[in-house]
């Protein structure tokens, strides 16, 4: 199948960032199709490949044995060529090898270019990821452990990441090991279309090299915020070393399903930086927290876009389109530009009902839900 296609991808489409190379490079690898993304992050203030994106396209490369062209930092344009299927395995990605130094380049968006290759394939795979764990802009450890990869599991996906040390924007010096269990076979269909009783609001206020009063103002603050708006919360300051100072507030609300056993969960963060008050930081989670609780939508808008594929694959390969659902309290243009991307490989059908910054739908497959 190699070689056999060759698709060029417009890297500065719709939002325009990392996500439609990071996208791009599981769908290629998925399908074995060559392809040659160009103008990627053209729209960003720092065009090109960054050493996250690159660390993103050597791990796809290394999974399914990809030649790559165009790997380099900076770099406007990429090709890249599957040589298979993913290969399960352990693997080690730095992304601060690519940086040629410390780095806080997100090892969350790495894992996410090559789980799903490495979901859909049978055999066990270990990773051990290096470089930002907590990092703008990108799903945390914290959200992939408990947000993320719940609801895939519920997919049929069996995955497992541990933080095993801090790595906070600028220094980085974290890592992250996952472990997962590739099923052979095709993605389940889900349906996340209510929620019920908010059950619990936990989360971690905490700082990297930073006075111990920081993280404890942090997480009184959100608690003191919440409890006005009639939310219980528990909030653990943590003060711990790392490559650099950083600091961050990260919080999950869980909630009821129509299922006993299943519940599901919305996570929320905000970062620390020089000058900002630590209370700033508490009330910014907060506010994003209580307008998703007031929405009544089950899923997040940071979870949504990272649906669009897993939901995608669920109604590939089959004889008709199979039905995913899944309402959120914000549509994004990051949804609809994962979206584009994902028509771009998959013979599905995929839409999204709602307008950018309001409540909406992701929907997979024909008919309408209960």
């Amino acid at each position: 199948m190699n070689g056999e296609y060759r698709m060029v991808i417009d890297g500065s489409y719709g939002e325009g960032g990392g996500q439609v190379l990071r996208s791009t490079l599981t769908l290629a690898t998925l399908t074995g199709r060559t392809v040659r993304v160009e103008r990627i992050r053209a729209g960003r203030r720092n065009p090109g490949l960054r050493h996250q994106h690159l660390t993103a396209a050597r791990a796809a490369a290394a999974v399914c044995g990809a030649r790559l062209e165009g790997d380099e930092l900076g770099s406007h344009t990429l090709s890249f060529t599957p040589d298979g299927p993913a290969r399960p395995g352990d693997y080690t990605f730095d992304v601060s090898e690519a940086a040629q130094g410390g780095s806080a380049g997100s090892v969350g968006l790495v894992l996410q270019t090559v789980l799903l290759p490495l979901v859909l394939v049978e055999g066990e795979s270990r990773l051990t990821l290096r470089g930002g764990t907590h990092v703008r802009w990108a799903p945390s450890v914290f959200y992939l452990e408990h947000v993320f990869l719940p609801v895939l599991a519920r997919m049929g996906v069996r995955a497992q990441i541990k933080l095993e040390r801090w790595g906070f924007y600028p220094a980085g010096g974290g890592e992250a090991q996952v472990r997962i269990i590739g099923r052979g076979k095709a993605l389940s269909p889900i349906k996340l279309v209510e929620r019920g009783e908010l059950q619990r609001v936990e989360g971690t206020a905490a700082v990297t090299n930073l006075p111990a009063h920081i993280p404890q103002r942090m997480a009184d603050h959100a608690i003191n915020t919440l409890a006005q708006k009639g939310i219980r919360s528990r909030v653990e300051p943590r003060r711990l070393r790392g490559a650099g100072p950083g600091a961050g507030i990260f919080l999950f609300a869980e909630y009821a399903t129509s299922s006993p056993r299943e519940t599901i969960a919305a996570g929320f963060t905000a970062y620390g930086r020089k000058g900002l008050p630590a209370e700033r930081v508490a009330e910014a989670v907060c506010e994003d927290l209580l307008k998703h609780h007031c929405s009544g939508a089950p899923v997040d808008p940071y979870l949504v876009d990272q649906l669009v594929l897993p939901m995608a694959l669920a109604a590939t390969d089959r004889p008709r389109p199979i039905e995913s659902w899944a309402i959120t309290s914000q549509v994004s243009q990051h949804l609809l530009t994962n979206l584009w991307v994902a028509r771009q490989f998959l013979t599905c059908e995929l839409e999204v009902e709602g307008e950018v910054g309001r409540p909406g739908v992701l929907r997979m497959g024909k008919g309408e839900h209960d």
